[in-house]
C-alpha cells in the first residue's frame, strides 16, 4: 500500500518527535494515523507511555512507569499553539501508580493548551480513575468541552478484554461527569467484531445512554499485533449503519459508526453535530 504523505504530516510528525511526546496515534498503532496527520491533527497521549494495565486488544506498552514529567503540558501547549489547532483531543495512558491516577496532569494540561490557545476546544479521553469521584471531578473542573471515557465493549466480555476495569466502574465515572454541570458533553466508545451479540451491544448503547452519554463512536476491532486478541467477525458497513440508526434512535446527539472509526476520529466533527 502507498501512504500519502504531505507537508502536514510532516509537520504533526517532527513536532511530536522535537518536543518529545507521545501520541495514541503511534503507541496504539492507529490505522488511521496517516489521514490525521495528513490533516495536521493527532491525539496526545500525557503521563508517558508506559501503562499500567493490560488490557488483551491494546497494543499500548504495559509495565512500570517513571515519574510525572513536570514539563510535558508546557511542551503539549507548545505543539498545540504550533499546529494552530482549533480542537484538541488529550488522552493517557492508565496510571494506577499515581495517588491521583494522573488527574492533575489533565487537569494542568487543559488548563495549559487554553492559556497558550485562547477559544481552543478541549476533548479529553481518560482512564477511569478506578471511579474515585475527587479525581473525576480534577479533570472536569477544568472545564474540557468534551469528557470521554470508553467502555470498549459489552458487558459479557469484560473480564476477558478489560480484565483490570470494570464495566460499572465505567458507568458510574461517565454517570457522574453527566450530571456534574458545566455542559461538558459525555462521550464514550465501544469496539464490535469481540463476539458480542447484537442485543448485547444494544444493552451497552442503553447502558451508556442512561450514563448520559450524549456521543458515541462503534468501530471495528483490529488486533494490532498476533499476540493480541484476535477478532471474531468483521462487521460489514451496512450494520455500522444499522448500529447508528439504534444509537439515534436511543437518544444519542450524535454516533460515529464505521469500520475505522476510533474514539478520535473527527472528533471536532462529532462534537459539533452532537
Amino acid at each position: 500500500m502507498n501512504l500519502h504523505t504531505d507537508a502536514a504530516f510532516t509537520k504533526v510528525h517532527g513536532l511530536v518527535s522535537t518536543l518529545n511526546l507521545n501520541t495514541v496515534c503511534q503507541s496504539a498503532k492507529c490505522p488511521n494515523r496517516h489521514e490525521c496527520w495528513n490533516r495536521g491533527t493527532a491525539t496526545i497521549m500525557i503521563l508517558g507511555d508506559i501503562c499500567t494495565r493490560d488490557c488483551s486488544f491494546c497494543a499500548v506498552t504495559t509495565g512500570h512507569p517513571a515519574g510525572l514529567d513536570p514539563d510535558e503540558p508546557a511542551r503539549v501547549a507548545e505543539a498545540v499553539r504550533s499546529m494552530a489547532l482549533k480542537y484538541v483531543v488529550l488522552t493517557s495512558v492508565t496510571r494506577d501508580d499515581l495517588a491521583d491516577g494522573g488527574a492533575s496532569a489533565f487537569a494542568e494540561t487543559i488548563r495549559a493548551v487554553r492559556s497558550a490557545v485562547p477559544g481552543i476546544r478541549v476533548e479529553v479521553l481518560t482512564p477511569d480513575f478506578k471511579g474515585i469521584e475527587e479525581h473525576l471531578r480534577t479533570v472536569l473542573d477544568a472545564a474540557p468541552d468534551v469528557f470521554g471515557h470508553n467502555l470498549e465493549t459489552v458487558r459479557r466480555l469484560q473480564p476477558a478484554i478489560r480484565p483490570q476495569a470494570s464495566y460499572d466502574c465505567s458507568l458510574s465515572g461517565l454517570r457522574f461527569a453527566a450530571t456534574s454541570g458545566g455542559g461538558i458533553a459525555v462521550k464514550s466508545g465501544v469496539m464490535v467484531g469481540l463476539g458480542e451479540s447484537d442485543d448485547e451491544l444494544y444493552e451497552a448503547m442503553r447502558d451508556l445512554r442512561d450514563a448520559g452519554c450524549r456521543l458515541l463512536t462503534l468501530g471495528q476491532y483490529l488486533a494490532p499485533t498476533r499476540g493480541h486478541v484476535q477478532p471474531v467477525r468483521f462487521v460489514e458497513p451496512a450494520e455500522f449503519e444499522r448500529y447508528a440508526a439504534k444509537a439515534r434512535e436511543l437518544g444519542f446527539g450524535d454516533v460515529a459508526s464505521a469500520p475505522l472509526v476510533r474514539s478520535s476520529y473527527r472528533a471536532e466533527q462529532l462534537w459539533v453535530s452532537g
